[in-house]
């Protein structure tokens, strides 16, 4: 089972190769936006990027909404359950594409595949000097917010779905807070199932336990320590996980205003001017009056 994200399917015409860069353009349209990829993937040379249908170029962290009308929120998919590359928004290149994380000039990978599918919430941010004392004084990790979708179907890498979400793990990684929401596709069978951290347990028994584990041991094989947990180790519930993402979201605003110092070396490139609109608006910001993109939610079967 495949998770359909918000666009719908369509080859563009192939560009030709360059200096030995494969450029692959079986990009796929979703009302006016679409994803490229250039390069192969699991090379230092692969990066995902998003544009506008007439090619504008949009960055996955600043261009797509955070919160959609319904109360749920967009979830960008970097890595698609059970596979192990380690793919990130790159917020420190220009238009952030997605990109195959990097260790010691080597593309990184996890030492066994991620079981559920792993991405970021957009314009939200971890700001390194916001410390959280409920966690011991650690600060933020400089990165949007992650999310761990636990619905059934796998998504697309670079796919963007409305997700509920109902818990979230304050994650110590390295000293550095690094929050990890826990979150269900709309459209997931059981979505309608699934309002906050307890019905978790009740639909999927002992998944909170199995995230939490991955996510404390994934690193142990390469010999290192075990990631820690703020807040006695648990999943935290919807109001709780509501107030990160409202709180990180304006740390986030803060950066792109320019009121919080760009001293990360973060990359703020965006097609128009900051977007903090419902998502069944049409954007046209700094683009050909011609050219213009929304995300909305799937239509209902």
């Amino acid at each position: 089972l495949r998770a359909t994200p918000l666009r719908t399917a369509r080859a563009l015409r192939a560009a030709p190769v360059r200096s030995n860069l494969v450029v692959r353009q079986a990009a796929t349209i979703a009302n006016g936006y679409a994803t490229e990829t250039k390069g192969t993937p699991e090379t230092l040379e692969f990066r995902m990027s998003f544009k506008a249908e007439c090619g504008t170029v949009l960055s996955p962290w600043h261009d797509i909404p955070l919160y959609n009308p319904d109360g749920s929120v967009n979830f960008v998919c970097e890595i698609p359950k059970e596979t192990s590359a380690k793919m990130e928004v790159a917020t420190d290149e220009a238009k952030t594409p997605i990109k195959q994380d990097v260790k010691k000039g080597a593309v990184r990978f996890y030492p066994y595949n991620i079981n559920w599918n792993y991405g970021l919430l957009p314009q939200t941010w971890e700001d390194p000097s916001h410390k959280s004392e409920e966690c011991g004084g650690v600060a933020g990790d400089n990165d949007p917010v992650d999310v761990v979708e636990i619905g059934s179907a796998t998504c697309e890498m670079g796919g963007v779905y409305p997700v509920k979400p109902v818990g979230v793990y304050a994650m110590i990684d390295d000293g550095e807070l690094d929050w990890k929401v826990i979150a269900i596709s709309t459209a997931d069978p059981k979505a309608a199932s699934i309002n906050d951290v307890e019905d978790v347990e009740r639909e999927f028994p002992g998944e909170l336990e199995k995230i939490k584990v991955w996510f404390r041991d994934y690193k142990t094989p390469d010999g290192k320590p075990q990631n820690g947990y703020g807040y006695d180790d648990k999943c935290l519930n919807k109001e709780f996980t509501m107030g990160v993402i409202a709180e990180t979201h304006s740390f986030y605003n803060k950066l792109k205003s320019g009121s919080r110092v760009n001293d990360e070396g973060l990359s703020l490139f965006q097609a128009h001017r900051p977007l903090f609109l419902p998502t069944s608006f049409i954007i046209r910001r700094h683009v050909p009056t011609k050219c213009k993109y929304t995300i909305r939610e799937p239509k209902k079967k």
